[in-house]
């Protein structure tokens, strides 16, 4: 494999700032002298990381483009009047087709963030160093990979498998073929439980990183995915016994108070910087596209139905004005500037309003209320509420109301519920909970829900069962038509 490329961008280290995992890429290399040292293979994983959150010239995936598919294609956010690609707009509609833009390259993105952990799992080994180090670096690449897959298994359904780094610039070497369902939740699966054997957690300097919670938590998902409600059970409780220090902020501000990253309740986030675009590599774009400054102008992301969504919480819920803002404080004038409509609230940096493209705020990949509510929701799903499902719940949405987290508290507290009115709650829940967060959508697919949800906010009528699942590309299928059938619909 001499001189083969290796196409992806490299870091000159982990550099770190403000006890966060940097991952800004600084150059091209080949093999030939590469995968030499044990910095060597840190810095690939490195870029393993980097994959979640840059992409020269374009949204980075969990900092925008993953949302055009699993939240604005939802039921709660809709294109603005300032989302002027017609693609996006296509989306918000569901009214996409196979030549959708944004699909692609969320197709692109997964896939290579899959390559590049492919590469380090491939040659970390033969690097010299600490054979502990290798490992762990091999079970964080194995970590990002299992994610991605679950990520495009959800999207897509079968998808193709990679599991190498190409050898081949031959074509007909590189097209590789769906595989099933089942056959992709399998190496996921894989992949999950070999990164279980990472550390449970790291020094201040290297925060951010996949641990053996992370690995736990993405498993009990799977598995609740999967209506495997014995696994899903014993996974997430793996996560809250498992002495991981995980835990509920008292305040459900602080998940997104840039202070408070890789806090308590982040299992998994995906850590962003300000300036982290300075390089030309797209960053967090959130707070750029929910607020356009204090004008009347309507953001590129906007709440579809302020009924639907804004008007569903107790005023005393505090996750609403966390979700979305109806006024803010203008630090220019100093008076409080009410918007026309909600605006989406979770990314905006309230101590830098002034500079909406910096935004340094994570994307919390799963954090753990999520565990929380996917346990109670898998104890009632295997044979109704039991009173720890309850509590799991209730802690949820005592903290929502600003009450004491492990105390009783009949004001809030839910009771009384047969397993369907209880998964009802569960729903309800999580939709209050996890706005903006990648969640609806892959939570009202697993749930049946999609078409039904969907169809309540009107500019939204198109749905249809075809949109369970995304387009393979078209262009993907130009390559590989009879490896890469069409999903029913398109």
């Amino acid at each position: 494999m001499k001189k083969t490329i290796i196409t992806f961008l490299l870091s000159a280290g982990l550099l770190v700032s403000c006890a966060d995992l940097e991952v800004t890429p600084t150059s091209f290399v080949t093999e030939d002298n590469y995968f030499i040292t044990q910095d060597d293979a840190t810095a690939s994983v490195t870029a393993v990381y980097a994959s979640l959150s840059l992409d020269p010239g374009e949204q980075s995936l969990f900092g925008r483009n993953l949302y055009f598919l699993t939240d604005m294609a939802s039921d709660y956010a809709a294109a603005g009047v300032s989302a002027t690609n017609p693609q996006v707009r296509a989306l918000s509609s569901l009214t996409h087709d196979a030549t959708s833009d944004r699909v692609q390259v969320a197709w692109r993105q997964i896939y290579n963030g899959i390559n590049r952990a492919n590469v380090s799992i491939d040659n970390i080994q033969k690097v010299s160093g600490s054979e502990v180090i290798k490992t762990r670096l091999i079970n964080e690449a194995k970590f990002i990979r299992g994610l991605l897959y679950f990520q495009a298994v959800r999207l897509w359904g079968g998808v193709p498998i990679v599991l190498h780094e190409a050898t081949s610039i031959n074509l007909g070497n590189l097209k590789t073929n769906r595989s099933t369902v089942d056959e992709v939740y399998n190496q996921i699966i894989k992949d999950l439980t070999d990164a279980e054997a990472l550390p449970k957690t790291y020094t201040a300097a290297d925060a951010g990183r996949a641990t053996s919670g992370a690995a736990k938590a993405i498993l009990a998902k799977v598995y609740l995915t999967r209506k495997d409600w014995p696994n899903a059970i014993a996974k997430s409780r793996e996560v809250i016994d498992g002495g991981y220090g995980y835990a509920l902020f008292e305040e459900f501000q602080d998940i997104f108070t840039k202070t408070k990253k890789n806090g308590k309740e982040h299992i998994f986030s995906v850590q962003f910087e300000p300036n982290q675009a300075g390089n030309g590599s797209s960053g967090s774009t959130f707070q750029a596209t929910s607020f356009t400054g204090f004008t009347a102008t309507e953001p590129a992301d906007i709440i579809s139905d302020v009924a639907l969504f804004y008007d569903i919480y107790a005023p005393s819920d505090k996750r609403r004005d966390v979700s979305y803002a109806k006024q803010l404080l203008n630090p220019a004038t100093g008076t409080l500037y009410t918007f026309p409509k909600p605006i989406f609230k979770k990314y905006l940096d309230l101590s830098n309003l002034a500079t909406p493209g910096n935004v340094a705020i994570n994307f919390p990949v799963i954090r753990y209320a999520d565990i929380l509510l996917s346990l109670a929701e898998a104890i009632n799903e295997q044979g109704g509420p039991t009173a720890e499902a309850y509590e799991l719940i209730n802690q949820v949405r005592r903290r929502a109301f600003g009450k004491p987290i492990t105390t009783p508290d009949a004001a809030v507290d839910l009771v009384g519920l047969n397993q369907s009115t209880f998964r009802a709650a569960i729903q309800e829940e999580r939709k209050k909970e996890f706005v903006q967060e990648g969640q609806r959508w892959f939570d009202l697919v697993r749930w049946g829900t999609l078409v039904t949800e969907v169809k309540k906010v009107t500019a939204k009528n198109s749905v249809s069962e075809r949109n369970n699942l995304y387009p393979i590309p078209q262009s993907e299928r130009n390559i590989n038509p009879d490896g890469l059938t069409q999903n029913p619909g398109y």
